[in-house]
C-alpha cells in the first residue's frame, strides 16, 4: 500500500521538565499502522534534513515503512508545539508548511491513503490529488480528513477541497469532531448518507463517535459498532489506527485495488461488521497505552472480539 501525506513532530512543553518530542501526524501513523501490521508500507511525504526529520524516519523505518520524500533540502520537518501549563492545560502553535512536488512512487500500489493536512494544504495538496487521480484507474483511495481548524483556512475553502477529496475516494474515514466542522449543525447519519450515495464517490464511509462507537454507511446499508470496552490511557492516534485496522481487513477481505472496486461496492453486512471488528480493536489496543502506538499483527489478533 502507498500512503501519502505529512509527517509531524509534536513537542511537547511542560514547565520545569525536558522537550519531549513524539513522531506523528495521521498520515504516517497510518504508515507506521499497516506496517505494524505486516503490511508492505510505502509513504510519499516531506521531511527536512534535520534533528526531529531524522527523528521520525528512524520511527517510521523501526515498522519497516520504506520512505519516499520529493527530495527538497530547505524544507523543515512540520511540528506542532503543545505548551502546557501548572494546571495541564494546552496552547498548540504549528510550524507547518506543505509544499509537496510531483514525485515518482512505485509501480505496483492497489491502495493509496491521503489525508490530513498534506490532502488540505496548498500548494502540496494539488499534488496529493493529482495522484490520486493518477492512480485511480489500478488503485483503491481512501481518505481522512483529520481536520486541523487552525490550518484549513477559510471554511468554505476547506469544505470544498474535502468534498473533491471524498469524490475521488472509496473509503473515507471521519471523526464526529471532524463532521461538527465540516457541517455545523448537520446530524452524522445525513451526511453519511450524501458522500456515501453521491453518484461518484466512496462506496463506504465510516464515521467514528469516540465512547459511542462508530458508524458505517454504504448505499444501501448502516451497520453500527460499539467501542471495545478498554481503560483509556490517551486517545492519541486512534482514528489513524482504526483506519490502519479498516485498510487491513479490507484487504485481507480482497476488497482492495481498482479490480475490486465493484465487490467493495456491494459489501454484505457481515462483511462490514467483520472490517468495523478489526478497526475498533486496533483503536482500542491504541487507546489503552501512550502515544500513537498502534498494535502488531499478533495484539490486534488477540483484541479481536470473540465470535
Amino acid at each position: 500500500m502507498l500512503v501519502t501525506g505529512e509527517c509531524v513532530a509534536d513537542i511537547v512543553q511542560e514547565p520545569g521538565l525536558a522537550d519531549r518530542v513524539h513522531p506523528g501526524g495521521s498520515p504516517a501513523n497510518v504508515a507506521y499502522g499497516l506496517a505494524r501490521l505486516g503490511h508492505e508500507a510505502h509513504f510519499l511525504t516531506q521531511l527536512g534534513d534535520d534533528r526531529l526529520g531524522e527523528l521520525i524516519a528512524a520511527h517510521l523505518r523501526s515498522a519497516g515503512v520504506v520512505l519516499h520524500t520529493d527530495g527538497p533540502e530547505d524544507v523543515r520537518t512540520p511540528s506542532a508545539v503543545v505548551h502546557l501549563d501548572s494546571a495541564g492545560s494546552a496552547r498548540y502553535s504549528f510550524d507547518i508548511a506543505w509544499t509537496l512536488r510531483e514525485t515518482p512512487v512505485p509501480d505496483g500500489r492497489r491502495h493509496l491513503h491521503l489525508g490530513s493536512i498534506g490532502a488540505a494544504v496548498q500548494p502540496g495538496a494539488t499534488t496529493v490529488l493529482a495522484l490520486a487521480e493518477k492512480l485511480r484507474p489500478t488503485a483503491t483511495i481512501s481518505y481522512d480528513p483529520n481536520v486541523r481548524p487552525a490550518l484549513m483556512g477559510d471554511h468554505a475553502d476547506a469544505v470544498a477541497q474535502v468534498e473533491r477529496c471524498v469524490a475521488h475516494s472509496d473509503v473515507v474515514k471521519a471523526s464526529d469532531e471532524d463532521l461538527s466542522w465540516l457541517y455545523p449543525g448537520r446530524p452524522l447519519e445525513s451526511i453519511a448518507e450524501q458522500w456515501a450515495t453521491a453518484e461518484s464517490g466512496p462506496a463506504l464511509v465510516l464515521i467514528t463517535r469516540g465512547a459511542e462507537g462508530a458508524l458505517a454507511r454504504t448505499a444501501t446499508l448502516t451497520v453500527e459498532q460499539p467501542s471495545a470496552p478498554v481503560e483509556v490511557v490517551d486517545t492519541v492516534g486512534a482514528g489513524d489506527a482504526f483506519m490502519s485496522g479498516t485498510l487491513h481487513a479490507l484487504d485481507g477481505a480482497g476488497l482492495l485495488g481498482a479490480a475490486a472496486r465493484g465487490r467493495l461496492a456491494a459489501l454484505d453486512a457481515a462483511t462490514l461488521r467483520h472490517v468495523l471488528r478489526h478497526a475498533a480493536a486496533s483503536a482500542a489496543v491504541t487507546v489503552s497505552r501512550a502515544g500513537a502506538n498502534p498494535p502488531d499483527l499478533a495484539e490486534l489478533t488477540a483484541a479481536l472480539p470473540r465470535a
